[in-house]
């Protein structure tokens, strides 16, 4: 007699199907299944149940006189998704009630008919206000259409220097903006993409440094990455707000003026950016002060030019 154990062991759920069909359904059923017996002392679990208590018991397939059957849902994501839909609508309506409040007035002081110069001045506020809502709604459309995955990626090759300066060209930071970055650094992404999640993060350091200070951009290949780095010369982030700060809304400092710290979305959008080129982004304090955002693409992205 030859007795096969690699076969025996790879198929037992077969062999529990063959001796009880229901006890085959829940070894296999996506929910936990715990047997308990008189004193309801744990006898034996599922696979979804073993593999979240990380125990040995196996299901048996039969059920003996005074033993229960119980179920288990997980439900730990659940309320996880709940209290960050909780905290995204209570912020939400945090950040609409200020601009929507202000515009209120504004109509309210130019329906009194203020002097010329006034209504200028009212109207003015008005279209400001009026482009922060634009500009909030504009972002969470783009946040929704990234979630949904319903952005396509275009890739194509460019050097990644070239690709910095015009992103600071094009912004006008007001400060010096130093960059090292290896010569003829040439990647293939989708750059659109990349752009705007460079953008927020000079955007980002400019807002947060003081007047004057500069802005150092570098890049580097590291193992099976290449790595694309903004560093201020702020006050830095305490590490307890490093992973918080890439949510929707999420300020390190609510009291600063929405017009500086802006809205708390461009964070989001460029960790979502940078997930839809394959990539991933974190941050930390620099060694000698401010705080650094780095962007990580894999190397597949990276070739020579």
């Amino acid at each position: 007699m030859i007795w096969d154990r690699g076969r025996n062991d790879e198929q037992p759920e077969r062999r529990i199907a063959q001796r009880d069909p229901f006890a085959a359904l829940l070894e296999n059923a996506p929910v936990m299944a715990l047997l308990l017996d008189e004193e309801g002392r744990v006898v034996t679990a599922n696979r979804a149940a073993r593999e979240l208590f990380e125990i040995e018991l196996r299901l048996e397939p039969s059920l003996r006189a005074g033993e229960t059957l119980m179920f288990l849902t997980d439900v730990t994501e659940l309320r996880r998704l709940a209290t960050v839909r909780q905290e995204f609508v209570a912020n939400l309506v945090h950040e609409l009630k200020t601009p929507i409040t202000s515009l209120r007035l504004t109509a309210e002081s130019l329906l009194s008919d203020p002097s010329p110069k006034d209504r200028h001045r009212f109207a003015e506020r008005l279209v400001k206000e009026a482009d922060l809502l634009s500009k909030i709604i504009d972002n969470l459309r783009q946040l929704g259409d990234i979630e949904a995955r319903t952005m396509a990626v275009e890739t194509s090759q460019f050097d990644l220097a070239e690709l910095v300066q015009e992103s600071v060209t094009r912004l006008g930071i007001d400060r010096p903006v130093n960059t090292d970055i290896p010569v003829s650094l040439a990647v293939t992404s989708d750059r659109p993409k990349l752009v705007q999640a460079l953008d927020n993060l000079l955007d980002n350091a400019a807002k947060f440094s003081p007047p004057g200070s500069a802005i150092d951009v570098s890049a580097q290949v590291a193992g099976d990455e290449v790595r694309l780095s903004v560093r201020d010369r702020g006050p830095g982030i305490s590490p307890e707000h490093w992973s918080r700060v890439f949510e929707r809304f999420y300020k390190v400092d609510r009291a600063r003026p929405r017009e500086a710290g802006g809205f708390g979305l461009g964070l989001a959008i460029t960790k979502h950016l940078v997930q839809v080129l394959g990539g991933r982004i974190w941050t930390e304090t620099a060694r000698d002060g401010g705080q650094v955002f780095t962007i990580a693409i894999p190397t597949e992205a990276l070739t020579s030019p």
